[in-house]
C-alpha cells in the first residue's frame, strides 16, 4: 500500500531527495518549500501525486492549516518528515540575538510545529511515522556550530521524549542523525555570523577538517529513508553516512571514562559518602 508523505523543506538537499524518492515508487507527497517555485518541476513530473505547498515553518498557523489541507486533500498521513532547516556557522561570542533565535525558530520550532500539527491525525488514524532530520551534530558538537549545534540538540531531547509519549498510539519516530553530505547546507542556505580575528586559527582547522570529509549521496540517503519507514520496528535513532560510527564511539567512552572518573564527586554533591 502506497504511503502518503508530509515533507518540510522538499525544495532542495535533502528534502528533495526524500520527496523523489517517495515518489519513485508511487507513494503520495505534500511537498513544502519556502518558494512554492522549487516545487513546480515536481508537480509537472508527478502530477496529483504532489501537492506542493509553500510554506515557512517558523509561521505556526501557516503550518497547521498546511498540514490540515494535506490531511484532507489525501485522506491520511502516513509519514510527515521535519526537514527544513539550515545551518548557523559563527562562535559563540560571536552569534547575534537574531541569529541564535532564527536558528532555533526554524530548526526547533518549527519541527515542533509541524509535528503537533499532525500528531491529532496520527492520533486518530492509529499509526503514522514522524521523522526528525537531525544530525551527528545532535549528539556530538564542535568549534563554530554552538547555535547549529544547540538547536539539533534540542531537537534529539523533545524527540526522545515525544517517541516515550507516543509509544502506545501506534505512532513511530526517527531521528536521522547525517554526516556530511553533497547537500548546500555549508553554501546559500547557511547563515555566518559576523567574524573576530581572535577565532580564525579556529576557523583555518574546522575548514581542513571540512575539507578532507567523504561527502555522501543525498540521492542514496532517499533511498534509505524508505527503508526506514518500512520497518516494522524502526530505529529512534539512525546514521546516515559513515562518520557517525567511525567517530561517536570514541566521543561517547570519554564521556563514560569522564563520568567514573568524577563519580566521587558526584556521590558527595548528593549528601551521600563514597564508599
Amino acid at each position: 500500500m502506497s504511503k502518503v508523505w508530509f515533507v518540510t523543506g522538499a525544495g532542495r538537499g535533502f528534502g528533495r531527495e526524500f520527496t523523489e524518492a517517495a515518489l519513485s515508487r508511487g507513494d503520495k507527497v505534500a511537498a513544502t518549500a519556502r518558494d512554492a517555485a522549487a516545487l513546480r518541476d515536481l508537480v509537472t513530473a508527478h502530477g496529483d501525486a504532489v501537492l506542493a505547498l509553500e510554506l515557512d515553518v517558523t509561521d505556526k498557523a501557516a503550518v497547521f492549516a498546511g498540514v490540515d489541507r494535506a490531511q484532507e486533500h489525501f485522506g491520511r498521513l502516513d509519514v510527515v518528515v521535519n526537514n527544513a532547516g539550515y545551518g548557523l556557522f559563527g562562535a559563540v561570542e560571536e552569534l547575534t540575538e537574531e541569529q541564535l533565535r532564527g536558528q532555533l525558530e526554524t530548526n526547533v520550532f518549527g519541527a515542533v510545529w509541524v509535528t503537533q500539527a499532525a500528531l491529532p491525525h496520527l492520533r486518530r488514524q492509529g499509526s503514522g511515522h514522524i521523522v526528525q532530520i537531525s544530525s551527528i551534530g545532535g549528539v556530538a558538537a564542535g568549534p563554530l556550530l554552538g547555535g547549529y549545534h544547540a538547536s539539533k540538540w534540542a531537537l534529539e531531547g523533545l524527540t526522545e521524549s515525544l517517541s516515550q509519549e507516543v509509544s502506545g498510539l501506534g505512532i513511530k519516530v526517527t531521528l536521522v542523525e547525517p554526516g556530511a553530505f553533497e547537500t548546500d547546507w555549508i553554501g546559500p542556505s547557511a547563515v555566518h555570523a559576523q567574524q573576530l580575528p581572535v577565532y580564525d586559527p579556529v576557523r583555518e582547522q574546522l575548514a581542513k577538517l571540512m575539507e578532507s570529509s567523504e561527502a555522501g549521496d543525498p540521492a542514496a540517503a532517499g533511498k534509505a529513508l524508505l527503508e526506514i519507514v518500512d520497518a516494522e520496528n524502526p530505529p529512534l535513532r539512525v546514521f546516515f553516512g559513515t562518520a557517525g560510527n567511525q567517530f561517536l564511539p570514541h566521543i561517547y567512552a570519554d564521556r563514560l571514562k569522564t563520568w567514573s572518573d568524577w563519580e566521587d564527586l558526584s556521590v558527595r554533591a548528593q549528601g551521600g559518602k563514597v564508599a
